[in-house]
């Protein structure tokens, strides 16, 4: 650390600097804008906990980084919980670049967090994957997209348009789905049901996966600032039998359907299908998801017209936060929906 330069925990009042200093060295974000109200909704009312996070000090109290750890957990083998965080939120002002900010104030919070942590994950991109390997994270793989077209000719021209690096068009795609900040605002009284037969069949998964409580959904999906997620259902003989949270987004000259979360009834591929289904006429030119192997999303996938999409996806790295992680825990270990993945 720089003789100058002094670490301590983030406070409620270095929140609109830091904000500033986020804006500033990664632009608006997913929403387009670094708002308290996004921050708090991330950071404060994570069902999963407050986020730990730490600032560099020069003198004078100007904030010269941040770094926090958005905090998560996972359910294993047996039932087992797995309390783990996830580095985001990092940047340093560019005039204390060079200083080692980015490094001393990862290692610091991981020291931190040593005790209420036994998994530090992330998807760093091509850019940051080399320093968090140099502090001992683990490339573990490439966590595959897949997609569905919808509008075949309009898809052939962004993408046609996206390799000559044309511009899309400004603002939002059209998307014909429900809000799920609505839906959450009146809740489908049968969401216990199917939570709880999903829940159920789950008990059983050795893979390490995120259990989707209403209380989660309703954070994650009804609750985000500026993500305008949308929900689909899928009913049968007057049962809810499948339950999808997704988001329009543009994707250069593409509209995209990011389909972040899909739950249907266990072994039931026909509403997952159904959902994929609805995801891709949503409006925008694809949709696009992670199949995890084994779920009804991915056996359903084939016939739903999903293809895996090359050179896309997002690379998993991770470690313990004292340490390198064990040699024995690979990418099969895990269980995603792109919703636990989705960088917001």
């Amino acid at each position: 650390m720089s003789a100058e330069l002094t670490y301590r925990g983030l406070e409620s009042a270095d929140v609109p600097a830091v904000l500033e200093l986020l804006t500033a060295s990664l632009a608006g974000g997913p929403t387009g804008r670094r708002s308290t109200e996004f921050f708090d909704w991330k950071h404060r009312a994570n069902p999963f906990g407050s986020s730990p996070g730490l600032v560099a000090v020069a003198p004078g109290g100007r904030i010269a980084g941040v770094r926090l750890f958005l905090r998560w957990s996972w359910r294993g083998a047996g039932g087992r919980e797995v309390a783990a965080v996830r580095p985001v939120d990092t940047a340093t002002h560019p005039d204390f670049r060079g200083r080692g900010i980015f490094r001393g104030l990862t290692l610091a919070l991981l020291e931190q967090v040593a005790g209420e942590a036994e998994l530090v994950f992330n998807t760093p991109n091509r850019d940051s994957l080399p320093g968090y390997l140099r502090m001992g994270w683990r490339e573990l793989g490439r966590v595959p997209v897949a997609l569905r077209v919808a509008r075949p000719v309009s898809f052939a021209r962004g993408a046609r348009a996206a390799l000559a690096r044309r511009p899309g068009p400004s603002g939002p795609p059209r998307c014909e789905l429900p809000s799920a900040a609505d839906w959450f605002a009146f809740p489908d009284p049968r969401l216990p049901e199917l939570l709880a037969e999903r829940a159920l069949a789950d008990a059983a998964e050795s893979r390490l996966h995120t259990v989707r409580t209403a209380g989660y959904l309703a954070w994650r999906y009804g609750a985000a600032p500026g993500l305008d997620y949308r929900v689909v259902t899928v009913e049968r003989g007057g049962e809810l039998v499948g339950l999808a949270f997704g988001r329009p987004r543009r994707r250069g000259p593409l509209a995209e359907f990011t389909l972040a979360e899909l739950i249907v009834r266990p072994g039931d591929r026909s509403a997952a299908a159904a959902l994929l289904r609805a995801a891709a006429g949503s409006g925008c030119d694809h949709a696009a998801t992670h199949l995890a192997p084994g779920t009804e999303a991915a056996l359903a996938g084939l016939r739903a017209g999903c293809v895996t999409a090359p050179r896309t996806g997002m690379v998993l790295a991770a470690r313990t936060p004292t340490g390198p992680l064990p040699a024995e825990r690979t990418l099969a270990d895990w269980r995603f929906s792109l919703g636990d993945l989705e960088v917001f």
